[in-house]
């Protein structure tokens, strides 16, 4: 695979292999982001890339609220995971390419919104957002939104989430190689980003949440869609075994009455250029 200057092989690979675990329990991106972003624009867009689209979670809302809406994803599970997805939606204004954030096959000043869901932390910022600069029109609106983890569901479950987690960034630590991972970029630092770039007219941070119902198949299958443990299962899924059995054992417990209400808080950068 040939990665332009600043993307990592690493940052692609991470996502290799569980493509259908993911789809299946990671969230869509909820209507508000739709509502937010159209009132920015001030308009109904022509064209909308969604870059680092995965499973095309974040792509398939704009289904009927864009004339044109393109998905960019690197990865080929992921990318084949989405457009059998599509095949099966009729969506036909909606198509998946493969490519990278900083190499977007499409004309100068040609896009009215850029969205990036859970992604632009394994972006490599300044060459993304010099082509982010290149294709969006003025008055375009970038956004980059993300879910704070873990959802909000009671603290007995968000602490045995956390300690998994945290089980398996250890082992992830004592298993790669220094210099050998994914590079993932601190989300905390993405409004400075966008407002440093000099891209950008206006910039701010909008906070809003989104409610869910959840089971403990839902919760489990969460969590372990996180990268780091992905990455420890590929390497060496026995250790991460134990971790595993444990947390899901405390969460069927825990929705041992059924389903739970779980919210996801979402925190969304924007730039208008």
């Amino acid at each position: 695979m040939n990665i332009p200057a600043g993307n990592r092989q690493e940052n692609v690979e991470r996502f290799t292999g569980f493509a259908a675990l993911y789809d299946q329990h990671r969230p869509e991106a909820p209507k508000a982001v739709l509502e937010i972003l159209e009132g920015y624009l001030g308009r109904k867009p022509q064209l909308v890339m969604d870059i680092g689209c995965g499973t095309g979670l974040s792509t398939m809302i704009w289904n009927g609220h864009a004339e044109r809406v393109i998905g960019v994803e690197p990865n080929d599970g992921m990318r084949e995971q989405a457009e059998a997805k599509l095949r099966s939606s009729g969506a036909d204004a909606i198509t998946f390419v493969k490519g990278f954030s900083n190499r977007l096959d499409t004309a100068d000043e040609s896009v009215d919104l850029i969205t990036c869901s859970q992604s632009f932390h394994w972006m490599e910022p300044i060459s993304t957002l010099q082509e982010v600069n290149r294709v969006l029109k003025p008055g375009g609106v970038f956004a980059a939104f993300d879910c704070d983890w873990p959802p909000v569901i009671g603290w007995q479950l968000e602490q045995e989430y956390v300690r998994l987690i945290a089980a398996g960034d250890e082992l992830l630590q004592r298993l790669e190689a220094p210099d050998s991972g994914a590079v993932k970029r601190d989300k905390e630092k993405h409004l400075a980003t966008l407002r440093e770039s000099g891209v950008f007219r206006y910039t701010r941070e909008i906070v809003f949440h989104h409610q869910e119902d959840c089971t403990a198949e839902r919760f489990i299958g969460l969590a372990l869609s996180q990268g780091g443990l992905q990455t420890v299962l590929k390497l060496q899924p026995e250790a991460l075994a134990p971790a595993i059995e444990a947390f899901r054992n405390r969460v069927e417990k825990e929705f041992s009455e059924g389903s739970r209400t779980m919210r996801f808080g979402y925190r969304m950068r924007i730039g208008i250029k």
